[in-house]
């Protein structure tokens, strides 16, 4: 019961201040094995249907601190001239406490600019839920000092949930051999408060990404193939610039990103035939390093197996982590 008192009042502090508090998204690290939660742009870029699920738990040593979990699916549809894809993502935190689930429709369109040169313009509706376990939270006033939380609270619960209705957009221009995109989640700044007459407002966030592949040795066989990229976000007062770096030989997959000069993140993947499987660990350059854990990510892609398209639908080059 000593852990407990401080989590719930973490947790009430956050509901307390919901009505002039704004949230941010959860966050990927393996960024390009969840490519639809990354850029709505990069629905249909593998050109074959693709299944994408992602598993990140955040400061495993703090029981049930953030568990964010994420599975999609896309395709590039010819007749329509582009990608269409589904996203789905459950956030938790406090075990469960607070809950946050979406699920997004997306649509790419895909022109060819020129013979080398490709853009995808994109659009995602999405629906999300917000929700409280008000069961799971204690207070101050149920405090026995010889028995513990034994009495009823006075606390009055807010809503236990809110239901809103989100837009997003990216855009994405690729060529065989270097991409770059930029996208803007939350045009529509929905009000995620769970006080009835309180007024919460999701901000917008913003994300630029850019990369390249370059093959060392025989353009068609490469001993190796080096991913240099960049990725730099912004939400409200949130902002966040990744340097990173994968490498790639035969099926073993390797990376290294450094995020704001202060943290590492280390990845491990297996890409063979249709699918792909990362392992990724956030490393804090700080005390708080042995605190927390820091975070684990798991990833697994599966490509299934399509016609041959129209040469002017290339994929984008991104890399798989």
């Amino acid at each position: 019961m000593r852990n407990a008192l401080p989590a719930s009042v973490f947790l009430f502090s956050i509901l307390l201040s919901v009505q002039t508090a704004s949230a941010q998204d959860p966050q990927f690290t393996q960024f390009y094995a969840n490519p639809l939660y990354l850029n709505p742009a990069l629905a249909g870029s593998e050109i074959c249907p693709r299944v994408c699920i992602n598993y990140r738990n955040e400061w495993p040593n703090i029981s049930g601190t953030y568990v964010t979990t994420s599975a999609s699916f896309d395709k590039m549809v010819e007749e329509i001239h582009g990608g269409i894809g589904l996203l789905a993502t459950n956030d938790e935190a406090g075990q469960g406490t607070i809950r946050t689930t979406t699920v997004s429709g997306i649509y790419s369109y895909i022109q060819p600019l020129s013979r080398k040169f490709s853009v995808a313009a994109a659009m995602q509706a999405t629906f999300a839920q917000k929700a409280v376990d008000w069961s799971k939270l204690n207070f101050g006033d149920q405090i026995d000092p010889s028995h513990g939380f034994v009495f009823p609270t006075a606390e009055a619960p807010m809503m236990a949930s809110r239901s809103y209705f989100d837009v997003s957009s990216g855009i994405v221009g690729f060529s065989d051999h270097f991409f770059v995109g930029f996208a803007v989640h939350h045009l529509t700044q929905p009000n995620e408060s769970l006080d009835q007459s309180g007024t919460s407002p999701l901000p917008m966030k913003y994300t630029f990404h850019a990369g390249a592949t370059i093959a060392i040795g025989d353009k068609h066989d490469p001993d190796l193939i080096l991913s240099p990229n960049i990725i730099w976000q912004k939400q409200q007062d949130f902002q966040e610039l990744c340097l990173g770096l994968y490498l790639k030989k035969n099926a073993i997959v390797g990376g290294i990103w450094y995020r704001n000069m202060d943290s590492m993140i280390l990845l491990l993947g297996i890409e063979q035939g249709h699918y792909r499987i990362g392992y990724s660990y956030d490393l804090t350059v700080s005390r708080l390093t042995n605190t927390t854990a820091g975070s684990h990510e798991l990833s697994f892609t599966l490509k299934f197996a399509c016609k041959k398209h129209k040469p002017h639908y290339r994929p984008v080059v991104c890399p798989s982590f």
